[in-house]
């Protein structure tokens, strides 16, 4: 071996050595060469330091500089505030509409001009735009792949006559608003009737992604009003994006005559897609239907459909994003098939390129423009008015169906969202001509308050039509033991399952398992959501079926899951959370622990955890989300460090400090529900003087039926020969011991 690597080693010097000369020679024979081609030479009287300062200087001014460090500022201030309105249980789209204004001149331009004209310099707005635009057409083909076309089917008869009654409502109070405003707020040369079908269409618009997130985080999403809500937002949407492609021809052409030869046109193209394209896409559909076989021509095939139907909708002149629409809506009736091709768009649009839109959309908005009163005023009297169209009118719609208030005042609180598909409306508007930078920033901001009021309405609406529940007595006082587990990956639920069923006795069906398994995401995905609910529940309910245990499975979408996980702990009657550890993704390099300790330092809830005096949990022992779970939960919280936990028939309890005597009640149900054997471990070797430890032992081994399966050891034997270590929070800092160890469960009181 040694003279192997003695070689290669030999090898590679030899061959960099000789071939360095090589080119050395080269380089310097070559200069002979030059002699008559007219070669400039640099005479600078700058030095090697003022040449690269240039040359530095140059590089960042550089047009695709520019647009990397755009792109870099825009991605992590939408993250900071989406991070933010999760913090406040709203839409991360939100967040990321706020970040779009504040780096846009209503903030930064206006109070850092000189900031704002370097980062976002006039000469650089087109490659933002253009890749927004990019972005808003892969955006719009996964909503068109949301809809899902049987459900419209099954339920047309309901939801068409919400859904319209949404529609028509608040696009004729917007028109009548344009009645008022078209004198002072219209721009010049644009008619009465492009300015109010654009102010119709902005007050009728809901945003299908974000009701169908909320509908799913509130856990109604497989319930009737679930389903005829989800239903009313995808018949709104499909209405909504034909009117506006109506509109914009109407717009170009400068009256519905005009526009007949565009709207005919984009009949004929409807009837190519629908007739022709679809069968198409279905046949190959059928045939790729798996992952393995949906290969890069396929995709590829896919993807130049949707940009052939977006470039054919922007000529004909109902603008690229109809297209990608409708692109999306054609895409083969496959579930499999539909959630392979958003995994493939998705997270490219949402992560990189949507956030390029709203940052765009934020330098076009100047709330400075809104300054004086009567504007805000006028700001008001929109905001009024598209929530007395979209909340009323949908709200009216549902009662008159035959929907209770409750469930009708739910559907206009959710119909009532605007979002995302807003904002492309107004930008439309805005690039056409039709709205003034006043106007636009009032709609903006309506689509801001509109969608920021859904979450508390809904909580307001729940709060009035909540039922009187009676109150019972806690689960300890009659005997019941609820163990509440969150898991992530489905391997993690079924060991986390093994160990609950330890602390139950096997004959005791009052006492119950919840299993919570919360999906983080960006945008609403049906096809994904569902088929990864059922996924991410096989082990786990494989498992209980082998033990003859039934759980409660509870799913839903997170936009915090750690606070979600803990909010259902508190409130949920429970006696024990039992989670996995995470892997931190600032461990194991040097870079990591840096940034992995500095962000522990700035979190807010590690400063206010000091300012309560509270001894805050070591970053380097758990990661971010485990450690806050563990700061927030109160009830016991069990951590487990899985090491392919599977029969636990020998359990290892360690006791460091006198504080770890509250493991021993977890002990004695592991003793008392089922046969394993119990070794308590002195490691500082002063059971003799913790009366209480022993006290404690001695009463276990009076009161069960095989006493001996409890020992106590003040050496301890091989670690490996144990299936599971508990140990407490405070003993978990000693991690060294840790090392060598199975499958460890970090208890907390």
């Amino acid at each position: 071996m040694r003279i192997k690597r003695f070689r290669n080693l030999f090898f590679y010097l030899a061959t960099i050595g000789i071939f360095s000369v090589l080119m050395v020679w080269i380089i310097k024979s070559g200069k002979f060469l030059e002699t008559g081609m007219n070669v400039v030479q640099n005479e600078s009287e700058k030095g090697p330091w003022l040449l690269f300062i240039d040359s530095f200087t140059q590089n960042i001014g550089h047009p695709l500089s520019v647009l990397l460090l755009q792109i870099i500022t825009i991605i992590l201030t939408a993250r900071i505030f989406s991070w933010l309105c999760k913090k406040i249980r709203q839409p991360v789209v939100i967040g990321e509409i706020v970040a779009g204004i504040v780096l846009g001149p209503s903030l930064i331009g206006r109070y850092f001009p000189e900031l704002s004209a370097a980062l976002f310099p006039a000469n650089s707005l087109n490659n933002l735009q253009f890749l927004s635009q990019i972005g808003l057409i892969l955006f719009m083909f996964v909503i068109g792949m949301e809809l899902d076309l049987k459900v419209l089917k099954n339920k047309a008869h309901e939801a068409v006559v919400v859904s319209h009654a949404s529609i028509i409502i608040p696009f004729a109070l917007g028109m009548g608003l344009a009645f008022f405003t078209y004198r002072d707020f219209a721009p010049q040369g644009v008619k009465f009737l492009s300015f109010s079908l654009f102010m119709g269409i902005s007050m009728s618009i809901t945003a299908f992604p974000v009701l169908a997130r909320m509908v799913q985080e509130r856990g109604i999403h497989k319930t009737h009003l679930g389903a005829l809500v989800i239903t009313c937002a995808a018949v709104d949407d499909i209405t909504a994006w034909s009117a506006l492609a109506a509109v914009i021809a109407i717009v170009k052409a400068g009256s519905l005559v005009s526009a007949l030869p565009t709207l005919v046109m984009a009949l004929i193209y409807l009837l190519i897609m629908l007739k022709v394209i679809k069968p198409f896409l279905k046949r190959i559909g059928d045939l790729h239907a798996s992952r393995e076989n949906l290969s890069k021509p396929v995709v590829a095939l896919y993807l130049l459909i949707l940009i052939m139907s977006s470039y054919a909708t922007e000529i004909i002149g109902i603008h690229a994003l109809f297209g990608a629409f409708m692109a999306g809506t054609i895409m083969p009736d496959n579930q499999r098939f539909k959630q392979f091709l958003i995994e493939k768009v998705e997270d490219i649009a949402l992560v990189l390129l949507l956030p390029l839109f709203f940052v765009y959309t934020g330098l076009r908005t100047q709330v400075g423009l809104l300054n004086d009163a009567y504007l805000w005023m006028i700001c008001g009297a929109i905001i009024l008015v598209a929530i007395t169209g979209k909340f009323a009118g949908s709200a009216l719609a549902a009662r008159f169906v035959g929907q209770d208030w409750k469930n009708s005042l739910t559907i206009g609180a959710l119909m009532n969202t605007r979002g995302l598909v807003e904002l492309v409306a107004l930008n439309i508007g805005f690039e056409l001509g039709v709205l003034t930078p006043e106007i636009f920033t009032m709609l903006v901001i309506m689509a801001l308050i509109t969608t920021f009021m859904t979450s508390p309405s809904l909580d307001i609406i729940n709060s009035i039509f909540s039922e009187k529940k009676t109150v019972m007595p806690e689960t300890g006082q009659l005997g019941k033991y609820r163990i509440l587990i969150s898991f992530g990956k489905p391997e993690m639920g079924r060991s986390l399952l093994r160990l609950a069923l330890k602390f139950l006795p096997k004959s005791d069906n009052a006492s119950s398992i919840t299993a919570l398994h919360l999906s983080p995401g960006n945008l609403f995905n049906k096809y994904k959501i569902d088929e990864y609910e059922r996924e991410s529940f096989i082990p786990i309910l494989k498992e209980s079926k082998i033990q003859n245990k039934k759980i409660i499975p509870i799913f839903r979408v997170s936009e915090n899951i750690d606070f979600d996980i803990t909010e259902e702990a508190n409130h949920g009657n429970y006696n024990l959370l039992l989670i996995g550890i995470g892997h931190s993704i600032f461990k194991g390099s040097v870079l990591g622990n840096i940034l992995g300790y500095a962000i522990t330092v700035v979190n807010p809830d590690w400063v206010l955890n000091r300012l309560r005096t509270e001894k805050p949990l070591d970053h380097n022992l758990f990661d971010d989300r485990t450690r806050k779970i563990l700061l927030r939960t109160k009830i016991p919280v069990g951590v487990l460090l899985n090491k392919g936990l599977r029969n636990i028939n020998k359990i290892l309890i360690p006791v460091f400090t006198p504080n770890d005597t509250f493991i021993l009640e977890y002990a004695k149900k592991f003793i008392w529900n089922s046969d394993v054997q119990v070794t308590f471990w002195d490691a500082l070797e002063k059971s003799d003087n913790n009366h209480a430890l022993k006290e404690s032992i001695q009463f276990i081994q009076h009161n069960v039926h095989h006493s001996e399966n409890i020992a106590i050891a003040y050496k301890i034997e091989p670690i490996q020969q144990y299936d599971l270590v508990i140990v407490s929070s405070d003993g978990w800092n000693k991690q060294e011991f840790f090392k060598k160890t199975p499958s460890v469960l970090i208890l907390r009181k």
